[in-house]
């Protein structure tokens, strides 16, 4: 096994939720590259369908997303009893979206463009919990 495939099998599962894909192939380059598995998806309901994979360690969330947004996503994983450490990305930078993010414990919110070292920050500290 390589290093990075070594490194990789001993960081959680990341998965990426984006309806941008160039979004999704920049992050998933990043994390990969940080040492994390990891999994994109293009919708909320792509990862709903996903869910008899392996579980991961940290959602990286967008917020925004056509059809289920990324709280709504949050609330129906909730509702199922599934508590997985979200950390959230938008572009839409609103008092209202941080009042969102922090009533629901979300364990990260990041405004895009974010720095790179932040994101990683931020996903190191929740699969942590």
């Amino acid at each position: 096994m390589t290093d990075q495939a070594n490194l990789a099998a001993r960081k959680p599962l990341i998965a990426v939720v984006d309806d941008d894909l160039s979004v999704r192939k920049s992050l998933s380059r990043l994390l990969r590259s940080a040492g994390y598995a990891v999994r994109s998806f293009g919708s909320a309901q792509e990862y709903l369908d996903s869910m008899g994979t392996p579980s991961p360690g940290c959602l990286v969330l967008d917020v925004q997303m056509p059809g289920m947004s990324g709280f709504k996503l949050q609330a129906r994983l909730k509702d199922l009893g599934l508590e997985v450490p979200i950390v959230f990305i938008t572009a839409h930078n609103t008092p209202q979206t941080g009042i969102c993010a922090c009533q629901r414990g979300t364990v990260g919110l990041l405004f895009k463009p974010f720095d790179d070292n932040a994101l990683l920050e931020v996903v190191g500290k929740a699969v942590a919990l």
